[in-house]
């Protein structure tokens, strides 16, 4: 699998991950990425936004199976955001978020001290693998957070 940054051409493939994911696990709900308005652009709004990037994991056949982003959310505390991290459900334990994880880190350690991220207690797998590379909860979500609807809180510090 090779990561890159998304392109045009990957934002109705990635689109439909983000959305399918949501859906499967009944998290298709007002408050949550799958309502953001620009689900459809990814690639436009992580390129008009400051110190912002979103990867994406492609197969050998050029085939986007996953994608991640780093975004702004307190920018003047050094803090950005871990965004959007899905994976398409053929492809899920292959890796792809793995792989995606430590580019994003990379880019984020560049911008910012600290990585923060919202996600559902339901959301097992990703508790585990957000806790496995050093995400510790948090308590509540920080102030600037725009997904009301998530009900579990992580913040990394980018200094290690």
């Amino acid at each position: 699998m090779k990561i890159r940054e998304i392109k045009p051409a990957d934002d109705a493939q990635m689109a439909k991950i983000l959305r399918t994911s949501l859906e499967q696990l009944q998290l298709n709900l007002p408050g949550t990425a799958y309502f953001d308005p620009f689900v459809d652009h990814l690639s436009e709004w992580y390129q008009q936004t400051a110190n912002a990037k979103y990867f994406v994991a492609v197969t050998a056949a050029n085939r986007v199976v996953g994608g991640c982003g780093v975004g702004p959310i307190a920018p003047k505390q050094g803090i950005a955001e871990l965004q959007k991290l899905y994976v398409d459900p053929a492809y899920r334990k292959q890796g792809a978020a793995t792989q995606l994880l430590p580019v994003c880190f990379t880019y984020a350690k560049a911008h910012y001290r600290s990585l923060y991220l919202e996600t559902f207690a339901s959301m097992k797998a990703a508790n585990q693998l957000y806790s496995k590379v050093g995400f510790k909860p948090l308590a509540q979500p920080l102030s600037q957070s725009e997904h009301g609807a998530c009900d579990t809180w992580y913040l990394k510090s980018l200094a290690d």
